[in-house]
Order: structure tokens, then C-alpha cells, then sequence
């Protein structure tokens, strides 16, 4: 009879294993055509399936001069994707009842101007603040380095009335760094570090520029070429490699560099309540913000919607939040389904979003429908 049953278990074991597989082939035969269709040099791709790793990949070329692959340890540029360690850095201020997502900005900030008073922290975390933009399509405003562009920044018209529309700009998360380096009491990136990084034993995760040295990092590429005159960026034949620097002041909206497995890390320990004491705080920095006539807005296309410092996929069925980091760096969680996938390139320009969807349907058959 124990025999019987040994063979039964072992029989079970050995089909799950060829399935498991099975669908990991699946997956990185389609990632493979996607990079070979859009030139995508290089990439790491990271699955989760109930907050465990099933796949963790890392395919092509990091470093294109001397054809240095993608490893797993390879250190990617994630951009956006900062804003999601800033929301958590807020909840857990407000865990530590040193301030309130709902208060008018005044409370926290001094030396604004009159019409921004009336701004809450949760609309600077939602882009719907309507605040003026303080930097332009060259980068920050005035050219003139990050205290002067807020003295500018400042006597600006606002572009809508607070909470009427959602306008994408690194003002906002200005603010918020503002507002959590005074009431942690040290800069942002030590606060995020002790209270995020270190507790999940993340050790590759840097704050910097892409002209840094930092160990096994990858430069970032493009097709695009921006017009000096115009500003408008023009697709292009000849692959160069990003210049891009990100503003000390600013690392809340931008400026991160990690490793897909450590970003899993993170996703696991934010699932697992290593980072926010309750559940409903996870809740509330997902749940999509709407306009004051009732009406959601986002990035676009697929990110149809936004939350606190998360864009969202709202649908009726696999809903979706997301971050996504300067077009080349992305993850998605599809909560309800206790999926996450975690997609880094070094190409910049492509929609990565509707790359971990199609990737989704493949363990998710109606993702999407």
C-alpha cells in the first residue's frame, strides 16, 4: 500500500514538473520573440506565484561595447518605479501617527503660495494636486539647479484646480520627500533604506545617476534621439546609450537602480506585512483616485487609472497595480490572482506593461478579457 501510494505522489511530482516546465519554456519563448521583434538588448524577467519566485530569467546582452550578458545580479535603471518605495515611506509615517495622507499640505510644509494650501498630501501621492510642473521636456525648470527651479516652480499658475484633473509631474513627489525628510527626521533614501531595504535584506538597490559606478550595472539604451530645438523625440536606426540625472532633492519620483529578484524581495515582504503593519494601508496606497466629477485617469492605455504613487489596470475581472519606470522597467500584481511579474530591460521607449500582460494570459487564461 505504501508503495502504491509512494508512486502515486511520485507520479503527481513528475507531472507537475514537466507542466511547470512546460510553461517556463512557454514564457521565454515568447519573451525571447518580443525582444528580438522590438531590439530589446537585454532583460530580467522575475514570476511570482504566491509570493514565492517560480522563474526568475535574466536573457541577452547588458553591456553591448564588449557583449557582457544579463545576469541575475545585473543592475538595471528603474526610474518611476521609485514612487512605489515613496508610498510605502508615507503609510509608514502615518503608521507612526506623524502625519495624516488626507491633510491640507500646509500643515507640513512651510512657504508655499496661497493657492497650493489647500492640497493634501494624498493628491500630491495621486498626481491630482494640479500643481505646476517643475521640470520641462530638458529637465528642471530654469536650468539652474533644484533650489532655484522651486523658487520658479512656485510662481507658476497652477494647470487645474486641485483634484479636477490628473497631471503626471515630478512636483508632487518633490513635496512628498520634502515632507518625509522632515518628519522622519533624516534624509529619504536612509529612511526608505532602514525601514524597507534592510528589512528585507535587499543589497543591491542604489540611488544615483546613470554615469555612476556602480558593480554590475547596465547602461540604459535607445532608439530616440530628442530635437534640442523642439523637444520631440524621434525614433532612429542607430542605438545610443541614456544620459539621464536625477535630481538629489527628487529621488522620491525617480532615481533608483536595482536587480528583479531584489525588486521581488520587495513585492513579497510588501505582500507579506514586512513593510506596512496593517492590510488596509496596502489597500489604500491601490485603491485608484478619482477626479472630482467621479471619473478615474491615468498613464494610459492599459494604466487606465491611478492610486498613490501605483498606476492601476481597472477592469471588471483581473484588476490589476503596476509600476512602471522610464519605459523600460515594469512589474504588475494581480492580487486576486496571487500573481506578480517582474520585467527589467535596458531598452527604453517600449510599452513593458503589455509585455507582462501577454505574459499573464500564459498563467491567467482571461487576463485582459
Amino acid at each position: 500500500m505504501r508503495i502504491k501510494i509512494f508512486i502515486l505522489l511520485l507520479s503527481i511530482f513528475t507531472s507537475n514538473l514537466v507542466l511547470s516546465q512546460h510553461k517556463k519554456s512557454e514564457v521565454i519563448n515568447y519573451l525571447k520573440k518580443e525582444m528580438e521583434e522590438k531590439k530589446i538588448p537585454g532583460c530580467q524577467l522575475v514570476i511570482l506565484r504566491d509570493n514565492k519566485i517560480v522563474l526568475s530569467e535574466a536573457l541577452g546582452i547588458a553591456y553591448l561595447p564588449f557583449s557582457i550578458p544579463v545576469k541575475t545580479n545585473t543592475v538595471f535603471s528603474i526610474n518611476s518605479i521609485s514612487k512605489v518605495f515613496t508610498s510605502v515611506a508615507i503609510m509608514q509615517l502615518q503608521e507612526q501617527n506623524k502625519l495624516n495622507i488626507n491633510d491640507q499640505i500646509y500643515h507640513y510644509i512651510d512657504s508655499i503660495p496661497e493657492n497650493w494650501k489647500k492640497i493634501t498630501i494624498k493628491q500630491l501621492m495621486s498626481h491630482t494636486s494640479g500643481l505646476p510642473d517643475i521640470e520641462d521636456e530638458k529637465g528642471l525648470i530654469g536650468d539652474m539647479g533644484q533650489d532655484s527651479a522651486w523658487l520658479k516652480v512656485q510662481k507658476l499658475p497652477l494647470q487645474s484646480e486641485v483634484g479636477e484633473k490628473f497631471n503626471y509631474n515630478a512636483t508632487n513627489y518633490y513635496i512628498l520627500q520634502r515632507i518625509i525628510e522632515k518628519y522622519s527626521g533624516t534624509t529619504f533614501e536612509k529612511f526608505v533604506r532602514r525601514n524597507q531595504f534592510d528589512v528585507l535584506l535587499m543589497k543591491q538597490i542604489y540611488y544615483g545617476n546613470s554615469y555612476d559606478v556602480i558593480e554590475n550595472k547596465c547602461p540604459t539604451y535607445t532608439y530616440y534621439n530628442q530635437d534640442k530645438i523642439t523637444g520631440e523625440y524621434i525614433k532612429e536606426a542607430k542605438l545610443k546609450e541614456v544620459y539621464e540625472e536625477f535630481p538629489s532633492k527628487m529621488i522620491t519620483d525617480a532615481g533608483a537602480f536595482t536587480t528583479a529578484e531584489e525588486m521581488a524581495k520587495w513585492i513579497i515582504g510588501l505582500r507579506l506585512g514586512k513593510l506596512l503593519k496593517k492590510n488596509e494601508n496596502i489597500n489604500t496606497i491601490w485603491e485608484p483616485v478619482k477626479m472630482n466629477n467621479g471619473s478615474y485617469d491615468g498613464l494610459g492605455g492599459l494604466l487606465n487609472a491611478y492610486a498613490l504613487g501605483w498606476p492601476v489596470i481597472t477592469r471588471q475581472n483581473h484588476s490589476a497595480v503596476a509600476s512602471v519606470g522610464g519605459g523600460r522597467a515594469a512589474f504588475i500584481i494581480y492580487p486576486k490572482d496571487n500573481l506578480a511579474i517582474i520585467l527589467f530591460t535596458n531598452l527604453t521607449g517600449i510599452s513593458i506593461e503589455e509585455i507582462i500582460e501577454k505574459i499573464a494570459k500564459l498563467y491567467v487564461d482571461d487576463v485582459g478579457n
